[in-house]
């Protein structure tokens, strides 16, 4: 087969190492009835271990020429294939219980983790590989460098987890930074119940919009230094020493004022 030459638009660095691979494939403990989706398979060094082990895989695949390919190894009642660009797939057509994997191109990584917040009601979890730094911004705490608004995003929808570090050795072409594993699993019933997303989603882009301002500035359009205060939050603070608890409770009592 002729060789596919990687695509800088669609930000392709296809994992290699087989070390790797197994490493991904383990973490996953899969199931033959698993319903699991791959983002961006690429030259297929996930999807053909996936196969293995599932009865049926569905896979995104942006580039056309990779698609074709996948599409005449692999028989449709094993793999079903949707040759879009994932940032617009509505993954609720894949039903419930929806396991998603994948190694993320670094240049869609944080549009398409936000677009899969969207649809973690039918999400088990989400086991993807992104750039490290990405991966301590989704994990990151409070008043850490790290900490900004996908963390907080993110946080507020699922239990992140960190799982390994791959090195840049591990791709063809090599990145020029190191990438990690993470897992996302929804909170379900211990997530934080917020009366307005949209509310709280502007809340917690304001806040981080320009890090050195205080609350009382970065708010100024939603609320006032005695609102803030009657909600427990110090109009002096600044975004990054605010919880996942802190934004939910200061957007719920913003939506009960109107």
């Amino acid at each position: 087969m002729q060789r596919h030459q990687p695509r800088k638009r669609f930000g392709q660095n296809f994992l290699v190492d087989r070390h790797y691979v197994d490493r991904i494939v383990a973490t996953l403990n899969l199931r033959p009835d698993d319903n699991v989706v791959e983002i961006g398979p690429g030259l297929g060094a996930l999807t053909r271990p996936l196969l293995e082990r599932l009865a049926h895989l569905t896979v995104i695949e942006i580039d056309r020429e990779l698609a074709a390919r996948l599409t005449a190894e692999f028989p449709p009642e094993k793999l079903s294939l949707y040759n879009v660009d994932a940032l617009t797939f509505d993954f609720t057509g894949l039903g419930m219980d929806l396991r998603v994997v994948g190694n993320l191109p670094y240049n869609i990584s944080s549009p398409l983790l936000f677009h899969l917040v969207q649809h973690d009601a039918v999400l088990r979890d989400v086991t993807v590989m992104l750039q490290k730094e990405v991966v301590q911004r989704m994990a990151a705490v409070p008043n850490s460098p790290e900490y900004g608004r996908l963390t907080v995003m993110l946080q507020a929808r699922f239990r992140v987890e960190k799982r390994f570090i791959v090195p840049p050795g591990a791709f063809r072409p090599a990145p020029k930074v190191e990438s990690a594993v993470v897992r996302l699993t929804p909170l379900g019933a211990a997530r934080p119940k917020i009366a307005d997303e949209s509310l709280f989603a502007q809340l917690v882009a304001a806040a981080f919009g320009q890090r050195r301002k205080t609350l009382r500035n970065a708010l100024k359009h939603w609320a006032s230094a005695a609102e803030l205060e009657r909600a427990s939050i110090a109009a002096g603070a600044r975004g990054e020493t605010l919880s996942v608890t802190d934004f939910a409770r200061l957007a719920n009592a913003l939506a009960r004022s109107g």
